[in-house]
């Protein structure tokens, strides 16, 4: 089967690994380069906190599971997954009382969760800086390096035959006789037997152009749900190899001593028209509350500050299936990248292969999408990071 997959982020390198894997022939058409786009600015926290409703979350335990799987798999790539842990703690009693709330709910459903005091959590985290509180501990959750997973989910694409075609702008989808007519920037255009979109927040123009829109939130408006700002610091002698998620800021290991921060309350500013400078009054912001948190990061600075624009569909849930009674055209979205990525590249290449639907997406079907416009906008949530 020849398979174009659009887009070279993780959806679209998972997607091509498992379709290689199970014997297609996958071209890549990617527009910019690998990790353009919302992969490449994440904060790439694998989770399952506060996905509703229960077939989400349990999805995303799945992609957590997933995660697990594929890096028990021998391989040549470096250490992409760590499954380290997650701490995460209120600072007044409303937050309290939704922390408690969210816990006894994952409690409930058999989530890993644990609540510890201040002294277990600095022997987690010795460098912490952690007020005397109830502190959750979520022991199975961790973070990605998205270059390392991309690395490997593209490296095993390629080694089974796999080709890439960068710079290359679909323009135009058409399902025709046999196959699904692909139109790129230049006029050149290829018949496939299927095509998957794997483009994130470019979604919405990419299966317009199949002629099914799937609605998407917009990524481009500032202060909205669907763009925030990540910090990416100089290497610190801080001791963290956890994920934090704090009431002022949430916290990763980066790799080289490097950390990511991440002030949720500071998206409020965020517009990817004016990425604010990597040593402006939002940069000094975050590095003051890192200080406050982690010791060993006194001098703390960014590197970088970038906005990222997450690609979400417009009812906050993940579109992964077939367009419009198309069993050639499927496209897949979703706010969850970084945690479902391996999996939903598996099950899109399962479906596409046997013909056969996976119960595990039965409710996110992208048709429930098509051309709607009556959506109410996106609020930013509690844990608005790309996930």
């Amino acid at each position: 089967m020849r398979t174009a997959v659009i887009g070279l982020g993780v959806l679209g390198a998972s997607a091509a690994r498992s379709l290689a894997l199970a014997g297609a022939d996958v071209t890549v058409l990617e527009r910019r380069a690998p990790l353009a786009g919302t992969s490449g600015t994440s904060f790439a926290w694998t989770n399952s906190h506060n996905k509703n409703p229960r077939s989400y979350h349990d999805l995303n335990v799945a992609g957590m599971a997933e995660h697990d799987a594929l890096a028990e798999e021998p391989g040549p790539c470096g250490p992409w997954l760590a499954r380290t842990g997650n701490l995460e703690w209120a600072e007044d009693d409303a937050g309290a009382e939704r922390l408690a709330a969210s816990v006894a709910e994952l409690t409930g459903r058999g989530y890993p969760v644990e609540w510890i005091g201040s002294r277990r959590a600095r022997e987690l985290v010795p460098d912490l800086r952690v007020p005397a509180t109830d502190i959750a501990f979520y022991p199975t959750e961790g973070h990605v390096v998205p270059a390392l997973l991309l690395a490997r989910l593209w490296g095993e694409a390629r080694d089974r035959g796999a080709r890439l075609r960068c710079p290359a702008e679909v323009t135009g989808l058409s399902e025709v006789d046999g196959g699904v007519r692909v139109s790129l920037s230049g006029g050149d255009a290829t018949v496939f037997d299927a095509v998957v979109i794997a483009t994130g927040r470019w979604t919405e123009a990419v299966t317009a152009a199949a002629g099914h829109r799937v609605a998407m939130a917009p990524p481009d408006v500032a202060g909205s749900a669907t763009v925030g700002l990540l910090g990416y610091t100089n290497p610190l002698p801080a001791r963290l190899h956890r994920v934090l998620t704090t009431p002022a800021l949430n916290v990763r290991p980066d790799g080289g001593g490097r950390l990511v921060v991440q002030g949720l309350d500071l998206d409020a500013d965020a517009d990817p028209a004016a990425p604010p400078p990597a040593d402006g009054e939002h940069a000094r912001k975050l590095c003051a509350r890192l200080t406050g948190l982690l010791d060993g990061t006194a001098g703390a600075r960014l590197e970088s500050l970038r906005v990222g624009q997450r690609a979400m569909p417009a009812d906050g849930l993940t579109a992964a299936g077939f367009l419009g009674g198309s069993d050639r055209i499927y496209a897949m979205a979703t706010h969850s990248g970084i945690t479902l990525g391996p999996l939903l590249g598996r099950l899109a290449a399962q479906e596409l292969t046997t013909g056969r639907p996976v119960d595990a997406l039965t409710d996110f079907r992208p048709d429930r999408l098509l051309g709607r416009a009556d959506l109410p906008p996106l609020r930013p949530a509690r844990f608005a990071g790309q996930q």
